[in-house]
């Protein structure tokens, strides 16, 4: 009975490896950002502007040993956390993706912030208008404009 579901499942298997490639397009780097996100323009600094404590997180993602490279700081306090990022597009958001060993959690984070950044992490990023961005994570969430270093945004 073996031999006989191996066959079936190794066919099947190849049948769906196409659309498995092709579930999640993703990007490594700066341009490749923002092809994916469909903005040349597509700013690489952003400000926080739904702190509670007037002291904004700014969002920078640059492009450091061929691959793309995202920090989190706040002002006044310092790093929340830094590391190389996959950004990853399903549906109207996306997905930066952050490996177990590739985020290094700052002294400026908070314990629930440490806690689900801990073995990687996934911070989703969505359009709330077309000069703002969401960005969130499992206990934490803002909205964002673009910083000084932006270059303009497209609209959702």
């Amino acid at each position: 009975m073996a031999r006989i579901l191996r066959p079936a499942w190794l066919l099947a298997a190849s049948a769906f490896a196409p659309f498995a490639a092709q579930a999640a397009p993703c990007a490594n780097s700066v341009d490749e950002l923002r092809a994916l996100l469909g903005d040349p323009a597509f700013p690489l600094a952003w400000e926080e502007t739904s702190m509670a404590d007037a002291r904004p997180l700014l969002v920078t993602l640059d492009e450091r040993a061929g691959g793309l490279f995202v920090s989190f700081v706040k002002s006044g306090e310092g790093l929340w956390a830094e590391g190389m990022a996959t950004l990853c597009r399903s549906g109207g958001q996306a997905e930066m993706r952050f490996k177990s060993g590739l985020l290094r959690v700052g002294p400026a984070a908070g314990w629930l912030l440490r806690q689900a950044l801990e073995g990687g992490a996934a911070i989703a990023l969505q359009p709330a208008s077309a000069r703002e961005l969401h960005i969130g994570t499992v206990g934490w969430s803002g909205r964002f404009v673009p910083g000084s270093r932006s270059i303009g945004l497209k609209a959702p």
